[in-house]
């Protein structure tokens, strides 16, 4: 009887451990803390919940951040690799650079990439065949710099900060300058390597520019309301690239919901799981269903009132 109580006890536990074993794995990499990526992490993780995946009960999901270290993304792609997700969604463009090196045996699914072509991360954006594929969000440098102008129609020149080391930064900066040639527009431009060097770039421009304007760059998104006070001693409006910079205090921006790529990205990988090829999951593109964010707290700071802007068609107030 005893024998047959270990033998029953060992076979429950095999089969335990072999269930487990058959979980499907989401692997979910993001590159820092900050409320873009935040938003889209969470809105994934919903989405997720609402197509089924529940952690621990009939999937594994296995999330990382590298709090913004990107040397440590290697290691991280490696352990991902060592745990066979079935699927690795990666948020940035760093993360989705670095995910590559596992598409040899694991469908890969980026989120939040602004130019993927000029990342090196597709050859083609219409070319999925490569066990990569994703969401791409694409800055409107030109709308959001048509509607600065509009709102403040004297500026002659454009602070640019950025992170030369992120590629849609660098994107962004090339967009910036080929709009400014037809444009009376100086561009000054500073490149920083770190947060901590945000208060010293706003001052250096303090007295050179009318403007500020940030694209989603991770480094100056997780440290947007240093700059947005640093600015505002000036009295510069900061212009931004996502619309959760001006949640973080960035004055206005012309562009998608974040909330929306997430959900795209988690049923990508729904697809995947569910036996879809990723050369049969084509590029979404967030490049249309544009709003007009304006941060309330931050216009009056800066003089305005809502009800200038009460005309503007998808109009998003936050900062309420």
């Amino acid at each position: 009887m005893k024998k047959f109580l270990l033998l029953l006890v060992s076979l429950i536990l095999l089969l335990g451990c072999s269930s487990k074993q058959d979980l499907k794995k989401i692997g979910i990499v993001s590159l820092v803390e900050h409320t873009s990526l935040n938003i889209i992490k969470d809105s994934i993780m919903d989405e997720l919940k609402n197509l089924g995946y529940v952690n621990g009960e009939n999937c594994i999901i296995k999330f990382k951040n590298a709090q913004g270290d990107m040397s440590s993304l290697p290691t991280i792609m490696q352990n991902m690799k060592n745990d066979r997700v079935d699927v690795l969604i990666a948020i940035t463009t760093p993360v989705a650079q670095s995910a590559i090196s596992l598409t040899d045996n694991i469908p890969v699914v980026f989120s939040a990439v602004s130019d993927p072509v000029g990342a090196g991360i597709l050859s083609d954006i219409n070319d999925t065949s490569k066990n990569i594929t994703g969401t791409s969000d694409p800055i409107k440098v030109d709308q959001i710099i048509d509607f600065a102008l509009k709102t403040h129609n004297d500026t002659t020149k454009i602070g640019y900060i950025y992170n030369a080391g992120e590629s849609n930064s660098i994107t962004s900066l090339n967009k910036l300058e080929n709009y400014s040639k037809n444009k009376s527009i100086l561009i000054e431009k500073i490149s920083i390597t770190s947060s901590a060097e945000i208060q010293s770039a706003v001052s250096a421009l303090s007295d050179k520019v009318d403007i500020i304007f940030v694209s989603n760059d991770n480094t100056i998104a997780e440290a947007m309301p240093i700059l947005v006070n640093e600015a505002l001693k000036y009295k510069i409006p900061v212009y931004t690239g996502a619309d959760s910079m001006v949640m973080d205090g960035g004055f206005a921006s012309v562009g998608i919901d974040y909330v929306d790529v997430g959900v795209e990205t988690a049923r990508m990988a729904d697809k995947i799981l569910n036996g879809v090829n990723t050369k049969d999951i084509k590029i979404e593109l967030f490049d249309t269903k544009l709003n007009t964010y304006i941060n309330k707290k931050t216009a009056e700071k800066l003089g305005f009132s809502i009800d200038d802007f009460k005309d503007i068609e998808n109009l998003v107030i936050v900062g309420e």
